[in-house]
């Protein structure tokens, strides 16, 4: 009988001298909503490393937690530094509970080809949705131009994560009052978004001819197999409407856009409209971070940065204030 390696893992079972406190960071992690297979493989890996290396070892020691960082041939940047907030993370944990422990610096967790994220104009939202709405599409799937118009909206206007929007299950859209009960999240945690009027009724539209050509899809946006679309294939076809919106433009002085530049527009939208009405920042964020589906306020409050410089500055944002009030980002909570 076959056994597959996510089962194997499933079933390990700690060993070494940290066994006691990775079990315990788990299972504290699990108690907050978070998925067990987040934490499991790295604590897995770092288990196996002291039952190798350092057998007798029962805190987490600066030689262990470097010792276990150190960079694998042919790691990616990104796989380094999730690592690196793994084992910092653990460290944190540990020190939290009273437990003597090493906490690795900082600087190990900073990804510096970080993506910059792109904020369209106005204008280039407009260009943008008309060349959806009029691309040529497939001849082999008369639902491409209704899905794409209305999955790339919704992504935007309910300030959704792109594979939320590609995985979103038919029965997670009530077309009555407009929520969206959120399932597949980064943070694994469910949360609702409900979509504005037009976004309902276009949603609405949209579903009876989904409905017509794919009745046995779990999906609310399928492709022509009734699955769901791939990230990479969703990626690709917003690039392409992005360089049909800009027909004239030299293709390689375009900016490197994203689905999720859309989920960045409107967190950005969101905050540049509290600040034209004169809200106070400091009571609206824990509304957007709830909506978006943030797990630490930081987050959220990333997003200022986003805005026009000018803008911040004219509404007098107290910046002080907000380093006290959000603590430091933990991209293994992200």
């Amino acid at each position: 009988m076959h056994t597959s390696g996510k089962e194997i893992l499933m079933s390990y079972t700690f060993q070494s001298g940290l066994a006691q406190e990775l079990q315990s960071m788990i299972d504290y992690k699990v108690s907050l909503g978070y998925s067990e297979t987040s934490y499991l493989a790295r604590s897995a890996s770092l288990d196996r490393y002291c039952m190798k290396y350092f057998p007798e070892i029962t805190q987490l020691t600066q030689d262990v937690a470097i010792g276990w960082l150190e960079r694998h041939p042919n790691e990616s940047p990104s796989a380094f530094h999730g690592r690196a907030s793994y084992i910092r993370g653990l460290g944190k944990y540990l020190k939290s509970m009273g437990k003597e422990a090493y906490v690795i610096p900082e600087k190990f967790t900073s990804c510096k080809n970080r993506f910059v994220p792109y904020i369209f104009t106005d204008n280039e939202l407009t260009s943008l949705f008309h060349a959806i709405d009029t691309f040529s599409y497939d001849r082999d799937d008369e639902l491409q131009p209704y899905l794409f118009s209305t999955i790339f909206r919704m992504i935007y206007t309910c300030g959704l994560r792109p594979n939320e929007g590609r995985t979103l299950r038919r029965d997670a859209v009530n077309l009555k009052t407009g929520e969206i009960l959120i399932t597949q999240t980064k943070c694994h945690k469910e949360r609702i978004v409900v979509m504005s009027d037009d976004m309902r009724e276009l949603s609405v539209s949209y579903s009876r001819l989904r409905d017509a050509a794919y009745p046995d899809s779990p999906y609310f946006f399928p492709d022509k197999n009734g699955s769901m679309y791939s990230s990479a294939w969703l990626q690709k076809r917003f690039r392409e409407f992005f360089l049909a919106a800009n027909p004239t433009a030299d293709r390689d002085m375009l900016p490197a856009v994203r689905v999720y530049d859309l989920r960045h527009r409107f967190a950005s939208a969101a905050l540049s409209r509290w600040l034209d009405n004169g809200e106070d920042l400091f009571s609206r964020l824990p509304y957007l971070r709830t909506y978006m589906g943030h797990n630490n306020l930081s987050a959220t409050v990333y997003y200022i940065h986003l805005l026009p410089e000018n803008l911040v500055k004219s509404a007098g944002i107290d910046w002080q204030s907000f380093r006290q009030m959000i603590p430091e980002v933990e991209l293994w909570d992200e």
